[in-house]
């Protein structure tokens, strides 16, 4: 069984975004398990309404599919032991972005090192992200209170800053999807996906001046 967990934090998310997006990317999904309206930096897995479901839910062999490692959570020590617990368990963890795989059957001793630094380097980068982002959101408001108080700051964005880092990290995939698949998998427009591809730092900007 594939069981797909969503973790929306944000009005800008929603779980059918997020299950739309794997199954546009050519993942099967059999059971959806989320939680709405839940920080992945203040909350752990095992303490979610549907979260702590997962460790009754998933059996040996069963896959758990995630958009990417943040949606388990944002803290380094919580993702890692969450990760190997599940591992433990028999189950199997993978990512849509980057299409990472984490199967605690392997044996090999290099296949574990390799596989168990991913593990440990995708943990934290959740958590580097988390307050990379919380820093520039407050840096934005700030600066738009202060510097430019009654600047247009132009149409406010549909995407907030995490859904932009997986829109690039789409984008840079060896195989990225087509512009109306992207659109259609990050709950963006066509034109947004487009002015995304073609100017980076222009919309990184936008998410600044509005303080997103």
């Amino acid at each position: 069984m594939i069981v797909f967990y969503a973790r929306v934090s944000t009005t800008d998310q929603t779980t059918a975004h997020q299950v739309t997006q794997a199954r546009a990317m050519g993942f099967k999904v059999d059971k959806v398990v989320a939680d709405e309206g839940v920080s992945g930096v203040s909350t752990k897995l095992s303490e979610r309404e549907n979260g702590k479901r997962l460790f009754d839910i998933l059996r040996p062999g069963d896959v758990l599919l995630v958009r990417w490692v943040d949606r388990l959570g944002r803290n380094y020590m919580d993702v890692c032991d969450t990760i190997r617990e599940f591992m433990k368990r028999g189950a199997i963890i993978r990512t849509v972005i980057n299409g990472m795989v984490f199967d605690g059957s392997t044996t090999d001793p290099m296949q574990c090192a390799v596989r168990d630094s991913l593990i440990a380097f995708m943990a934290a980068t959740a958590q580097a992200q988390a307050e990379a982002t919380k820093i520039a959101q407050r840096a934005g408001i700030d600066y738009s209170r202060t510097a430019k108080p009654n600047a247009y700051l132009g149409r406010k964005p549909s995407y907030d800053r995490a859904s932009l880092e997986r829109i690039c990290t789409t984008l840079d995939s060896p195989s990225p999807p087509s512009l109306g698949q992207l659109a259609k998998a990050f709950g963006v427009s066509k034109q947004t996906a487009f002015r995304i591809s073609k100017d980076r730092q222009a919309s990184m900007a936008a998410l600044d001046a509005w303080g997103l």
